[in-house]
This record gives structure tokens, C-alpha cells and sequence, in this order.
């Protein structure tokens, strides 16, 4: 516990999912290694550490805080999470005469690869591809700054060869974990959120609007998609979306999905999760959905059954189609026939649902990724 560090990343806690979760749940599990002090956007959330909010993306107020909290904190090592927080960290260590600490940068994902992967499916292609060519920079800096890496996705390591041509001796990989009351979330004493929906099997997508990335947009386009194919089934099959209001919709509603919008509490959230029949990771190729390795981790550790495509379950290669989750192929047809698979064999692949979770238990909850993220936090002070 004499270690003193420093978590720097986008944490904010006004959007308590995606890029939040990796830095506040680690930051959480890491007080047990650490003396811990957060830096992020909006770190109103963290209860664990004292913590500092710069409430600004400016790569600017990044550094000057930073170097701030150096100064005041004198951290033994800085972990510095996502492009812009890590180069950030990366120039404020430069500017320091004398770094009597050890910097460790954190890969979410490879973003170049994301935005190229995306660039000829988006509205906004020049957009796509400048963000493509700033983030390539950006993240060659880090990776020709020697500094060790933790990447969330075993991919990393091969595409920061392929793009960089560039091996680098000093990268781990620590995926995505799980929360406790995921884990642990077995009572359903409160009244079943779908009622008014039932019989019908409840399809729950969890779709909330992020910052920059479409990957989400895409999601909800081929769960619309999905429902207009299967509008004849609505009596026995319904569509929830968390995440996103019916108000932000331009085209019309089938009549077998519901928006729910953002629920910001985290027992609603887990309430309509619990009682969901059946969790969807609708993503196109596409979409290069990093982002979905929360949403499947989630759904995984609720016991619901997934039915997934492909690139849903990129990251996540321990998981196997018909052992712990049906995969579907790309097209909306494909999806389609799977989720009616699985609603009429549902009781029968509640063992795939239990062989998920057990796996779950054992590799993937966030008190074990810290403590092999402690174990290389600590390896950068000793070498």
C-alpha cells in the first residue's frame, strides 16, 4: 500500500459506461495495492480515491493537471488510459526536469484501425478519416516512447506491428472485467419492468450514445432493421433499447421495439437487465465494436442468454458459439433466424448460459484484471 498512483484517463462520470468503466472500476480494485489518486472529466463518481476533474478534452488542461497532481500527489507511477489523457501524460513527464516515477499507458483500443475499419461506412467520411490520421500520430508517439503498454484487446499487439512495423518488448494484455453486482445479482424481489410486454421474450440491446464513436448508432440501425423483419413475431418477441429515447429516431418505430432512453440508476439498470430473456450484440463488421466487450461481459455475468455476431464478440475469443452463446452471421436475416432460435429453445441453452457465467466467475471479474494490472503497475517500479 506505500506505492503511490496516478490513473489519468477520460473517467466521466455523467456517462457511467464505456470509456468510464475501465479506469473507474481498475482505479477501484487498485486502492488495494495503491495509494490511488484519480484524474479524469468528470471524476464525481470516484468514492474510493481522492480524485481531481479537469471538466475539459483539451489536451492543454490535461497537461497542466497532470503535472499538477505530480507535483502534489508525487505518484511512483503514472497510469495514463486512452490517446488523449496518455499523450498528455507522455509531453507533462517530458516537461518534468527530474520523473522520479514510472509511466504505464493503456490502450482501450487501436484506434487508427477502428477509424479506417469505419470509413466507408459513415456519413462523414472526412471526418472519420482525419480522426484516423490525428489518432495514428498520436498513438505512434506513445508507442515509439518506449513506455510499457496495457491493452484491452489481445489484437493490439498485431496491429501495432502491422501499423507501425514496430514490435514492442513491453506490451500486456488485460481485458475488460466485471462488476460485483453483476456477478452477485441473483434476487428478483422487484416487480418485472416487461410485463405489460409478456408472453413475449424480452431482446434487450443496451445502446447509449457516446462520445465520437458510431459504433452504438450501428447498433440500434441493425436492431431497427432486425425488428421490421420480425414485426409478425411481436407477440412472442419484443425489442428493448437502453441507452436512447424513441426521440431520437428519425425513421418510423416498428411496433415491436421500445427506447427506454438512458436509465441512470444503476438498480434500474440492473433491474431491466435481470429480467430481460434474451441480451442481442447486434454489430455490423464494420463497427469494430470495442465497446461491446462491456455490453457482452454484462450480459454474460446477468446469466442471459447472447446471441451475438461476429465482431460482438471480438476480444473475447474464450467464448464460443453454442458452448457459452449463439453467433449469428452478419446480415440482419441471419440475426433474425437466431433470435427466433433462441426463443423457442430458450430453456435448452440456459446450459450455455451457465457455462458463460462460469467462465465469467473465474477470468473475467474486475477484482482479478487488478490484480495482474497491480502485478505490472509494480514491475515498471522494479525494472
Amino acid at each position: 500500500m506505500g506505492k503511490r498512483l496516478l490513473i489519468v484517463s477520460n473517467l466521466d462520470s455523467s456517462q457511467p459506461f464505456g470509456a468510464f468503466t475501465r479506469p473507474f472500476y481498475l482505479g477501484q480494485n487498485l486502492t488495494q495495492y495503491f495509494q490511488v489518486f484519480q484524474l479524469g472529466l468528470d471524476c464525481s463518481a470516484v468514492d474510493y480515491a481522492p480524485s481531481l476533474s479537469i471538466g475539459s478534452r483539451s489536451l492543454k488542461s490535461y497537461i497542466q493537471n497532470i503535472q499538477k497532481c505530480i507535483d502534489e500527489f508525487a505518484p511512483d507511477i503514472v497510469y495514463a488510459q486512452e490517446t488523449l489523457p496518455s499523450l498528455a501524460a507522455l509531453i507533462a513527464t517530458k516537461l518534468k526536469k527530474k520523473n522520479n516515477f514510472s509511466l504505464v499507458l493503456d490502450f482501450h483500443t487501436f484506434s487508427p484501425y477502428e477509424y479506417w475499419t469505419r470509413l466507408f461506412s459513415v456519413a462523414n467520411p472526412f471526418k472519420e478519416f482525419t480522426q484516423l490520421i490525428k489518432t495514428y500520430i498520436a498513438q505512434g508517439l506513445l508507442v515509439f516512447s518506449g513506455c510499457p503498454i496495457i491493452a484491452a484487446g489481445e489484437s493490439t499487439p498485431q496491429l501495432i506491428s502491422q501499423w507501425y512495423g514496430k514490435n514492442h518488448q513491453k506490451i500486456y494484455c488485460i481485458g475488460n472485467g466485471v462488476a460485483e453486482d453483476l456477478l452477485n445479482n441473483e434476487s428478483r424481489l422487484a416487480k418485472d419492468p416487461y410485463q405489460a410486454l409478456r408472453p413475449a421474450k424480452i431482446v434487450v440491446v443496451i445502446a447509449p450514445k457516446t462520445f465520437q464513436f458510431p459504433t452504438n448508432d450501428m447498433s440500434v440501425s441493425m436492431t431497427m432493421e432486425v425488428a421490421k423483419s420480425l414485426e409478425s413475431h411481436q407477440q412472442n418477441i419484443h425489442f428493448i433499447v437502453i441507452g436512447r429515447d424513441s426521440s431520437d429516431i428519425a425513421e418510423p418505430i416498428p411496433s415491436n421495439i421500445s427506447f427506454l432512453g438512458f436509465l441512470p440508476k444503476r438498480e434500474d439498470f440492473l433491474e431491466h437487465l435481470q429480467y430481460a430473456d434474451i441480451a442481442l450484440l447486434p454489430f455490423p463488421k464494420q463497427a469494430v465494436a470495442g465497446g461491446a466487450r462491456n455490453k457482452a461481459l454484462d450480459f454474460f455475468a446477468s446469466k442471459k442468454l447472447v446471441v451475438s455476431t461476429p465482431e460482438g464478440l471480438r476480444g473475447l475469443e474464450d467464448f464460443r458459439h453454442k458452448e457459452h452463446l449463439l453467433i449469428s452471421g452478419y446480415s440482419c436475416e441471419e440475426v433474425a433466424n437466431t433470435i427466433v432460435d433462441a426463443t423457442r429453445n430458450i430453456d435448452e441453452y440456459q446450459q450455455l448460459v451457465q457455462q458463460a457465467y462460469f467462465l465469467i466467475k473465474e477470468k473475467y471479474s474486475w477484482t482479478a484484471k487488478s490484480k495482474y494490472t497491480a502485478e505490472i503497475l509494480m514491475k515498471t517500479i522494479d525494472s
